[in-house]
């Protein structure tokens, strides 16, 4: 069982839309922040989400463009992936996790999805056992990796898992990396970080005689 804290108000329920692939895409695609949840708890970073959806002409599932970093260093992403969105039944779809070989040469790519356009779907290779398989409930999509099988880790780790529970104002995440003990040496120990959807900010209307 997923347990996440503090997060009734970011995650408002939906429980009136139907899970779809579209539905996931509207509920990821975005900018998001973790600031407010530094600010209540500085052990977690300000840290800056992206996801944009790219490969739009393509009929197997929905792409996203992933760029994760911290707010001081927008420009120097510590993450970049991209996720392969697919529908498995009625209630549960998957979000294959995949990695690019040129990866860093889309740094900041969000802000031009065109850049994308040179690539086939087939360079983006799934990370093996780093799938998160997400299940419908009550308005978000929940879900995680399943154990011990994703050996994509950093440092000493040598395999991570993920958690995520996405709603339509924002997710939460917990992304954790363990050693061959089953001991974790990385990633946030109280729970998952807090990512609110930004607003889109609106055009100002002219003012008359102005």
């Amino acid at each position: 069982m997923i347990v996440f804290a503090s997060i009734c108000t970011l995650l408002v329920s939906a429980q009136n839309d139907k899970p779809s692939l579209d539905l996931l895409k509207s509920y990821m695609v975005g900018s998001y922040s973790s600031a407010l949840q530094h600010e209540r708890d500085t052990s977690y970073f300000n840290i800056e989400l992206e996801m944009r959806r790219i490969w739009l002409k393509d009929t197997d599932g929905i792409w996203l463009y992933v760029e994760q970093a911290t707010a001081k260093k927008k420009d120097k992403p510590y993450r970049q992936r991209i996720y392969h969105l697919t529908q498995q039944d009625d209630t549960t779809f998957i979000s294959t996790v995949c990695d690019l070989d040129s990866m860093h040469l889309f740094t900041g790519a969000y802000k031009d999805i065109a850049r994308f356009n040179g690539l086939k779907t087939s360079e983006a290779k799934p990370l093996p056992g780093c799938a998160l398989v997400l299940h419908w409930r009550k308005g978000h999509f929940i879900g995680s990796t399943k154990e011990n099988e994703c050996k994509n880790a950093w440092g000493k780790a040598t395999y991570a898992t993920s958690e995520v529970n996405i709603g339509p104002q924002g997710m939460v995440s917990w992304d954790r990396g363990y050693d061959d003990t089953h001991t974790q040496v990385w990633g946030a120990e109280k729970g998952g970080y807090e990512f609110v959807k930004k607003k889109v900010a609106k055009a100002r209307m002219p003012v008359p005689g102005n």
